[in-house]
C-alpha cells in the first residue's frame, strides 16, 4: 500500500475517533483496557472483518495493516442494520404506490440509536449536543428516538439543563395548553370531543350558521387584546383547518383514525388562535403532522410545533402586497445569480427570475418533495446544522438575534451551517437558511436539463416537479452545503 493511501485511511480513522491499541489493534468507542487486548492470531491480516463486534457497542479490529483495516471500517460504515423503518410510519394498503419510496436507513456507526441518545445523557439529564449534532449530521435520527431529540433541536429545551429543571417547565407548559384549549372550547365546544369540523360554524358577519354546526358555538373570548373582527376570523379558519386535516398525510395508516386527525385539528386551531395576528395558512398542516404523529401528549406535540413555527412563521406571512417567503425567494435569486450566472440568465428570460416555482418548496419545507420517513431526516440533519446553543433561552426571553461573542470551544456547540454565519452576526446571512441552499442545489442537479429542455415556466415547473420522490435527502443536503460555500467564497473574491 502507498503512503498517501495509508495517511489518508488513517486520517479517515482518527476522525471517527478510533483508538489504536497498539501495532495490530484498532477499535471503536471506549478503548479496551490493556489486559482485554486479545493475543494476534495466526491468520490475521486478513480476518479483520471477522473480528467485529456491534459497532454501536464498540468494536475491535485486528490487522497487521492499519490501511488493511481502514478499509474495512469504511466497508462496516456504509452497512445499514437492515431495519425497516417504514414500519414506524406504516402506509395504508390501498395506497402503496402513492406514497414515495423511502431513502433513509438506520447506517451503523453513523445514524443517532437509542443506545447512542442515552449515552450522551448525563446523571443528571444534560446533554452532550457536540457528539448529538455530530451524529445526527453524520445519518438523522433513528425513528424511537426522534420524538425526544427533536424537543432539543427545535430549542424547547436547554441540553444544559437537568432532569428536574426540564420536567418542570414540561408541567408548565402542559397546563398552559390546557388553559389555551379550555379558552378555545368555550368558543366553539367541540375542542376536546375527538371529533373536528370541515364546515363553517358562523357566516362572514360571525353570525352562527343554521343547524348543528351552529350550535357549536360558544361565549366570546375573556381576552382584552383581541377584536371580535379576529375571533370571527378564527372560526372562519376552522372548517378549513379541518378539510387540510383530511389530506394530510393520507397515506399513513396514522390517519386512518378521526382521533388521530382531530388531534391534528386541535393543535393547529390552539395554535392559530394563539398567533391570530397570522392565523391558519395551508401548509401549517404539513409542518405539524409529524409533530403529531411523534409525539403522544398532545402539549408536548403543540410546543414542538410552536417552535418550529418560530422558524417558519414568517413563510406564512402574507398581505397584498407580499407573500411569505418573498425573501427567501430573492435570496434564492442572489445566489444563482452567483453560483450559476447562466442558468439564472436563462430562468430570467423565462419570466422565472422570482423563482416562485420554489415556493412550495419553501413554504412547507419539502414535505412534498420526500416520502415521510426522508423528510422528517432532511428536517432533522438541517436543524442540527442550523443549530444555535442560544436558541432555547432567546426563544424563552423573546429575543431578536443578535451578533454572538464566540471561541473556538463554544463554537462546536453550533452545527456546521450555522458555523459559518454566526461570527458575522449580518441580517442578511441568518436568512439565508440551509433550505434555501437546498433549492438553489436542485437547480445545480438540473442545470444541464434546464437549459436544454425548458422552453417556458411551465418547462421549468415540470422538471423541477419531476424530482418529488426522486431525490436522496442526504445527496441533496451535500449539495446544499457544496452550493453555500461556493456562494460563500464567490462573495469573498468579489469584495
Amino acid at each position: 500500500m502507498c503512503g498517501n493511501q495509508y495517511e489518508n485511511r488513517q486520517r479517515f480513522v482518527y476522525h471517527l475517533d478510533i483508538h489504536f491499541l497498539g501495532p495490530n489493534y484498532l477499535s471503536l468507542a471506549p478503548p479496551f483496557p490493556p489486559e482485554a487486548e486479545p493475543a494476534p492470531s495466526a491468520n490475521s491480516t486478513n480476518d479483520c472483518c471477522n473480528r467485529e463486534a456491534n459497532l454501536e457497542s464498540g468494536f475491535l479490529i485486528y490487522s497487521q495493516d492499519m490501511g488493511n483495516a481502514c478499509l474495512c471500517l469504511q466497508d462496516t460504515f456504509k452497512r445499514s442494520t437492515g431495519e425497516d423503518l417504514n414500519e414506524y410510519y406504516p402506509i395504508r394498503p390501498d395506497l402503496q404506490d402513492d406514497a414515495p419510496k423511502s431513502r433513509f436507513k438506520h447506517w451503523v456507526g453513523m445514524t443517532l440509536s437509542e443506545r447512542r441518545w442515552k449515552a450522551a445523557i448525563s446523571e443528571d439529564g444534560q446533554i452532550d449536543i457536540v457528539g448529538v449534532l455530530r451524529r445526527i449530521q453524520r445519518g438523522g435520527i433513528h425513528p424511537s428516538i426522534k420524538a425526544a431529540v427533536w424537543e432539543f433541536l427545535l430549542g424547547c429545551f436547554d441540553p444544559n439543563s437537568t432532569n428536574v429543571e426540564r420536567n418542570e417547565l414540561r408541567k408548565r407548559r402542559r397546563e398552559k395548553y390546557a388553559a389555551l384549549k379550555d379558552e378555545c372550547h368555550k368558543m366553539v365546544s367541540i375542542f376536546g370531543s375527538g371529533k373536528f369540523i370541515t364546515t363553517p360554524i358562523v357566516n362572514n358577519e360571525g353570525e352562527p350558521v343554521e343547524g348543528e354546526a351552529g350550535n357549536l358555538n360558544g361565549s366570546m373570548p375573556e381576552n382584552a387584546g383581541v377584536t371580535e373582527k379576529e375571533v370571527i376570523q378564527w372560526k372562519l379558519s376552522l372548517s378549513q383547518i379541518g378539510l387540510d386535516v383530511v389530506r394530510t398525510d393520507r397515506t399513513l395508516v396514522f390517519y386512518e383514525s378521526e382521533a388521530n386527525q382531530a388531534r391534528l385539528w386541535e393543535v393547529l386551531a390552539v395554535y392559530s388562535w394563539v398567533d391570530y395576528k397570522i392565523g391558519y395558512v395551508q401548509g401549517m398542516n404539513d409542518i405539524c403532522s409529524p409533530m403529531i404523529i411523534l409525539l403522544e401528549d398532545d402539549a408536548d406535540a403543540f410546543w414542538c410545533y410552536e417552535h418550529a413555527m418560530r422558524r417558519l412563521r414568517e413563510n406564512f406571512r402574507t398581505n397584498a402586497s407580499s407573500m411569505g417567503v418573498q425573501s427567501q425567494l430573492d435570496t434564492l435569486s442572489e445566489i444563482m445569480k452567483v453560483v450559476d450566472p447562466k442558468l439564472h440568465q436563462h430562468l430570467e428570460d423565462l419570466d422565472g427570475g422570482e423563482y416562485l416555482f420554489a415556493f412550495r418548496m419553501l413554504m412547507v419545507l419539502f414535505r412534498r418533495e420526500f416520502s415521510f420517513l426522508d423528510s422528517l431526516y432532511l428536517w432533522e440533519v438541517m436543524w442540527a446544522m442550523e443549530y444555535n446553543p442560544n436558541m432555547f433561552q432567546r426563544y424563552e426571553k423573546s429575543e431578536e438575534p443578535t451578533a454572538e461573542k464566540v471561541n473556538n470551544e463554544n463554537l462546536k456547540q453550533y452545527g456546521k451551517f450555522e458555523r459559518k454565519n454566526v461570527g458575522t452576526g449580518s441580517a442578511e446571512d441568518r436568512k439565508s437558511a440551509l433550505a434555501v441552499y437546498l433549492v438553489a442545489g436542485f437547480l445545480e442537479t438540473k442545470n444541464k436539463k434546464l437549459l436544454q429542455d425548458a422552453k417556458g415556466l411551465d418547462d421549468v415547473v415540470q422538471i423541477m416537479g419531476d424530482m418529488t420522490g426522486n431525490v436522496d435527502a442526504k445527496k441533496a443536503l451535500n449539495k446544499a452545503l457544496k452550493v453555500h460555500k461556493k456562494y460563500i467564497k464567490a462573495k469573498g473574491n468579489s469584495q
